[in-house]
């Protein structure tokens, strides 16, 4: 008995190892998500606004790279699409910056301030780990999140090409109609 637990423990540990080497435990489109508490500019713990009742587009950030998707967002921003249906939430990835939290929550709050966006902060990955969004490091990762709590969009690094960005406005528009 001790021979064979001896067998399959590696093997099961080696398993899984791989799996989660090749991502097949990563975020994929299709899956449901749940709400996370995360940290608003004040430092106060805050779940994300309108999860289940609105499209979320949500920019989750490494502050290094924060203006990787800009494109996207100015894009975003000149469709001007019904505020009452989607919300875009920026969200930093401070764990993966060398930028003190400190200094992030100040430039996020004068940006909260001038755009009227929210805005949060994750400072331990909470979201990144729940939704298993896997290596963030360097990057700007866009997920949309219908009202349903599924994926419909998931993008690590900038939308390229704008005709890309145009469909995923599609995508959010077609979503905010259901």
């Amino acid at each position: 008995m001790n021979n064979l637990r001896s067998i399959i423990f590696p093997l099961v540990v080696g398993i899984i190892v791989i799996f989660t080497h090749l991502n097949l435990f990563a975020l994929v489109v299709g899956d449901t998500v749940e709400n996370v508490t995360i940290w608003d500019a004040n430092n106060n713990p805050t779940e994300l606004p309108d999860f289940g009742k609105k499209v979320l587009v949500i920019f989750y950030n490494d502050p290094d790279v924060s203006s990787q998707n800009d494109p996207f967002a100015d894009l975003l921003k000149k469709k001007k699409l019904n505020k009452s249906k989607y919300r875009p939430i920026g969200i930093a990835n401070c764990k993966d910056t060398w930028k003190p939290n400190m200094i992030i929550r100040m430039v996020i709050r004068k940006k909260v301030e001038k755009y009227k966006s929210t805005i949060l902060i994750d400072t331990d990955q909470k979201l990144k780990k729940t939704w298993k969004i896997g290596n963030c490091n360097e990057k700007s990762v866009i997920i949309v999140i219908g009202k349903d709590k599924k994926v419909y969009y998931f993008n690590k690094g900038p939308i390229e090409p704008e005709s890309e960005r145009e469909k995923v406005v599609k995508l959010i528009k077609d979503l905010m109609d259901k």
